[in-house]
């Protein structure tokens, strides 16, 4: 009777695709795919295994979008885009 309900122990896991979140599955993918049709496929692999390790690093511990907010604090405007936000370099507010 007890085992009628079933409650979901992880509401906030991120999409995967296989074992990759769609981040680190694109930090593979492209590379790999450079590799391929440049005909340097251990190369390509090369990359893609050190890109999903450096974005394995940078992610570990902190939140998935800590990577897209870091760009957005550090990059030019232009390079994010983010539409409902001031540009970063305005750090004074008026209101």
């Amino acid at each position: 009777m007890s085992d009628q309900y079933q409650i979901p122990q992880r509401l906030d896991d991120p999409e995967l695709i296989g074992l990759w979140t769609i981040d680190e599955f694109l930090a593979m993918v492209i590379p790999f795919g450079w590799g391929i049709l440049s005909q340097h496929i251990f190369i390509g692999i090369l990359i893609a295994g050190s890109a999903w390790f450096g974005l394995r690093k940078a992610k570990s511990g902190r939140a998935s979008s800590w990577l897209l907010h870091a760009a957005y604090w550090y990059l030019p405007g232009s390079f994010v885009r983010l539409k409902l936000t001031p540009p970063s370099h305005c750090r004074l507010l008026a209101g």
